[in-house]
């Protein structure tokens, strides 16, 4: 017999969220990994927020809100917010009740903002890391680093002279703007919309956007995040900041750093060797349009090892991360602006992957 199609609405539910979610879901095990380590910042979140007043949106629940926005690629924080209103799922992963009522979202972000004066993201990544490392998940000997660049939120048309010169876009909502024959720098332009992101190309032949640059250490036994931060985008950001998350491992032996060719120049090798620190970095040996050749930095003290070329093997593997996090948690372009925005959700984003591999490698351990 055919079923009716009535509406069975009832005035009232007994069944939980919890009792919703299936068994065997991965976020299951992710939620017992977030929630050890949002126990773990409980005291930096008690700094944060006045023990008076009105209540705010708790911390852990935040903080839960912007994994799911990475895990499910949610692309606003206003579309997030209306996720969680009718998806089950989601109000059991971030500790809501069937009932519960969702945030405005400008509250939400409000809330978003004091979290970022006490340096979460990165205290919340260390405690991440931390569990890895209980379960002898990390080596503590092999790093690999790489940087990648973030496009800014913001139109290569709103990159202006400083000085107030130059023609304006043509009118209407995307007018024209004709920049053949205008020379352009980060020294004499910025962006109006955005003036921490920077004018930059990563390579010959790929087009000059605005953007930052992310950067990531990774440790070669299972390719996780060990560290992670956003600077500027320049030619030296890159080895600038390899060097402060090296210092950030506080390594009490000697290690070793995979990188690429971009990292391939004696102050760098030379301030890695200062930290005990063994380079090793694909060779960038090349002769130019001149026939003068440049000669690495390395030589074969370093690169007649066997661990030199399993180094530069496993170092390849950093790609998966920015792969991920461009993708999956959908910085290609950031939705941010400001760099400090912009490295805390970077950061952010960086612990949500070391959470999506972390429950198979801890089942296998």
């Amino acid at each position: 017999m055919r079923g009716g199609d009535d509406r069975t609405e009832g005035l009232f539910s007994y069944v939980s969220c919890e009792a919703r979610v299936p068994v065997a879901h991965p976020l299951r095990a992710i939620r017992v990994i977030a929630d050890e380590a949002l126990e773990v910042l409980s005291p930096a979140f008690a700094g944060l927020y006045s023990t008076v007043g009105r209540p705010s949106i708790a911390p852990e629940k935040l903080l839960r809100a912007l994994l799911l926005q990475a895990f499910y690629s949610i692309r606003s924080e206003r579309q997030l917010m209306e996720q969680i209103s009718y998806n089950l799922l989601f109000r059991w992963f971030v500790g809501l009740s069937m009932d519960a009522p969702v945030w405005d979202v400008t509250v939400f972000t409000k809330n978003r903002e004091r979290l970022l004066s006490g340096d979460v993201a990165v205290k919340f990544l260390g405690a991440v890391v931390a569990q890895a490392r209980g379960r002898d998940l990390l080596s503590d000997e092999h790093f690999s680093v790489d940087g990648t660049l973030i496009e800014a939120w913001a139109s290569i048309k709103s990159f202006r002279p400083k000085d107030g010169s130059g023609e304006p876009p043509g009118p209407g909502r995307n007018g024209e703007r004709d920049f053949h024959g205008e020379k352009r720098s980060n020294k004499t332009h910025a962006s109006t919309t955005d003036p921490d992101a920077k004018l930059y190309r990563k390579a010959q032949g790929q087009p000059s956007r605005i953007a930052f640059m992310g950067h990531v250490l990774m440790e070669n036994r299972n390719g996780l995040v060990v560290g992670a931060t956003l600077t500027p985008a320049s030619g030296t950001a890159e080895r600038e900041a390899a060097l402060a998350l090296v210092d950030g491992l506080g390594a009490k032996r000697r290690i070793t750093l995979g990188a690429d060719k971009a990292y391939d120049a004696r102050e760098f090798v030379a301030e890695l060797r200062k930290r005990k620190v063994t380079p090793h970095i694909a060779r960038h040996d090349y002769v130019d349009k001149n026939g003068v050749r440049r000669r690495s930095a390395l030589d074969g003290r370093t690169t007649r090892h066997p661990g030199y070329d399993i180094s530069l093997r496993v170092r390849k593997r950093i790609e998966e991360v920015f792969g991920w996090v461009k993708t999956t948690g959908s910085l290609r372009k950031t939705r941010h602006r400001g760099t400090e925005r912009v490295n805390w959700m970077f950061t952010l984003t960086a612990a949500a992957y070391n959470l999506v591999r972390l429950p198979k490698l801890m089942a296998a351990a």
